[in-house]
């Protein structure tokens, strides 16, 4: 279960300034007498909403603790030996260690002046927001809190140092949700470098920006524990690890964050569930590629397995199956049809190599490409899945028609 900042906290953020755009467009709905000029969006209450979703959550995951006999010791861990941990004055001897202490975005490498800047980590500590932001950094929560502050009227700038703000997603799923976050008038500036910093101005490039709050929502380094072994070599930003999550070091696994392999809160679970089976002997592999990226955006984005880059890397013979929103009964009946599904796949042999889905409800449905690839499936098999109508779901079995070569919708 995610508790992280990029996952609970974040949708429930971007849900509330959904909701709030959606009350201002109710008469596209038939809806009558509401007056969006009076309508606001209130921090202080969207704040507490998030924070009491969390603490739910939480409680009910320090139930399960407690109900499987799981000792939780609060405190800082000094690993010194692959088989000892000391909290405090307590020594704790062990066969294995799995190290799962999450990341933080690395600092910034200029200085801003006090009071003008917040980590995105405590972002729900700040009292209230100004009109005039500035996100620094890349990743998909830069890009979710660029539309949630956008959605509820402020002024947004990104400033991504790296050339691609949202690296590994699709190409074809980058350019559409970056023309869609600036038709919404958010400024995106990548390959950007910040030069001179004042009280109320920044220059980008050759640029000057008004500003009242910089935010870092800088690409993430690993936290790893004090230790007496060297778990970073050549101060790497992870700890690295191999196909197993060994670091390297006998009896000692990292799962998650710490080792860079994939910034996902899901992907971080799923490779703690594989090395305590590893741990217990039971064999296995993982496919990092298996798991789905979700980035909460408006509309939200999913894709799982191979990229058409990395497909035409591979040099694979590949076709594209694909299926607009816009022609799905139930979307247009939610008022949600903006976006579309692309299913990848081999010429051969019709296996399904990725998904990518551009929709309302997108982080939801790649959890049944996930299923389906899991299997190894082909495109055959997508178009002959039955699937309710009507349903969203659908557009699975349309674009697996698609990419079949048997198309309904053209």
């Amino acid at each position: 279960m995610c508790l992280n900042w990029g996952c609970i906290p974040t949708k429930a953020l971007i849900e509330s300034a959904k909701f709030y755009k959606r009350i201002q467009t109710a008469g596209n709905l038939g809806i009558d007498g509401i007056d969006p000029e009076k309508i606001s969006f209130n921090w202080t209450k969207a704040k507490k909403r998030s924070d009491h979703i969390v603490q739910k959550l939480t409680a009910g995951i320090n139930y399960l603790l407690r109900k499987n006999s799981v000792e939780v010791i609060r405190g800082e861990a000094r690993i010194n030996t692959g088989r000892t941990v000391t909290v405090g004055n307590r020594l704790l001897e062990t066969r294995n260690i799995l190290i799962a202490t999450g990341s933080y975005p690395a600092p910034l490498d200029f200085e801003v002046p006090e009071g003008k800047l917040a980590q995105v980590e405590h972002l729900l500590n700040i009292k209230e927001l100004p009109s005039r932001i500035i996100l620094v950094g890349h990743g998909p929560a830069t890009l979710e809190l660029a539309q949630f502050f956008s959605l509820i009227d402020k002024e947004l700038t990104v400033v991504c140092p790296a050339d691609n703000v949202i690296p590994g997603v699709d190409e074809y799923l980058r350019q559409y949700i970056l023309k869609k976050a600036r038709s919404q008038g958010i400024r995106i500036l990548e390959n950007a470098r910040i030069t001179n910093v004042t009280e109320d101005h920044i220059r980008i490039n050759d640029t000057e920006v008004g500003y009242d709050l910089v935010i870092n929502c800088s690409w993430r380094r690993g936290i790893v524990p004090p230790s007496d072994l060297d778990l970073r070599p050549d101060g790497q930003n992870f700890i690295p690890v191999d196909e197993f999550m060994h670091t390297g070091i006998p009896g000692i696994f990292a799962a998650g964050d710490v080792n860079g392999l994939s910034y996902l809160a899901h992907a971080a679970s799923a490779q703690g569930v594989f090395v305590v089976n590893h741990i217990q002997g039971v064999e296995g592999s993982m496919n990092i590629k298996q798991y789905p990226i979700n980035i909460y955006t408006v509309p939200e984005i999913a894709q799982i397995g191979l990229t058409e880059a990395e497909i035409r890397e591979k040099e694979i013979g590949y076709r594209i199956g694909e299926f607009p929103m816009s022609a799905n009964g139930k979307a247009l009946a939610e008022d949600a049809a903006e976006g579309m599904i692309r299913i990848l796949s081999g010429k051969k042999t019709g296996e399904v190599l990725g998904v990518q889905i551009i929709a309302a409800n997108a982080t939801d449905l790649i959890a049944e490409a996930a299923a389906f690839m899991s299997v190894e499936a082909t495109v055959y098999d997508v178009a002959r899945t039955v699937h309710a109508h009507p349903t969203v779901a659908e557009v699975f079995l349309e674009a697996g028609m698609d990419a079949a070569d048997k198309p309904i919708h053209k």
